[in-house]
């Protein structure tokens, strides 16, 4: 514990700990509204606009596990949302369908994201093991390579934001261009993707503090050895 952690990691961590809480607490919120339409009904609807028609939508267990997976052309919706006639359900649907439309058009930013996924996971699971090593070494070599490391896991992280906020989009969109639903539903499908938009907004945050921590405590170790 120093004091780059507490200025640095620790507020970002208590902005993600309050994310995960709101989305938990907004998706229960309008997972009580009635929406006329079940999550499934909504996912094949934002595919029909899209004009996508070789992916299939399943249901999967657990609890807010939903997710499109373009390996199989599968969306994945939870017991939660697949079959519930729930504002909260068909925000959260019509965003993963979201997904398999971008990918089906080619959406750019998804492309440079899928890109550098191998970088990131190879970064991810050797930049700590590095930099463990290099302070205990005292090493200010094997220090940069795991900071290097980690920094290609905190791109993904970026990229996927504007992956993330256009997936939204094109399910709002969809849902209001359907003219099934009234003003406050869709407002109540909206605060659900923003809340869930967060949890990513603080995951980067929270990766950026540790970049920038490791950055200084990098940058003093070198001005003790000189």
């Amino acid at each position: 514990m120093d004091y780059t952690y507490l200025i640095l990691v620790l507020p970002a961590l208590i902005f993600s700990i309050w994310a995960q809480a709101r989305v938990k607490s907004t998706f229960q919120k309008y997972a009580s509204v009635r929406a006329g339409m079940r999550g499934v009904d909504a996912a094949q609807m934002v595919l029909r606009a899209g004009e996508v028609a070789d992916v299939a939508v399943r249901p999967i267990s657990g609890s807010l596990t939903d997710h499109y997976d373009p390996r199989t052309k599968a969306i994945g919706l939870s017991q939660t949302v697949y079959g519930a006639d729930s504002v909260a359900a068909v925000g959260v649907a019509a965003h993963e369908a979201g997904h398999a439309v971008q990918y089906a058009k080619g959406y750019g930013p998804v492309k440079v994201r899928n890109a550098v996924i191998p970088v990131s996971q190879f970064g991810a699971t050797l930049s700590w093991p590095l930099l463990m090593l290099g302070i205990l070494l005292s090493s200010q070599k094997l220090m940069l390579i795991g900071i290097l490391l980690f920094s290609a896991a905190v791109l993904f992280q970026l990229l996927t934001l504007p992956v993330e906020f256009d997936a939204s989009r094109r399910a709002l969109r969809a849902l209001e261009d359907c003219g099934r639903f009234d003003e406050a539903e869709l407002d109540g499908s909206r605060k659900v993707l923003r809340a869930a938009a967060l949890t990513y907004v603080a995951a980067l945050a929270v990766s950026v503090a540790q970049l920038l921590r490791l950055l200084m405590l990098f940058g003093g170790n070198g001005r003790r050895r000189r």
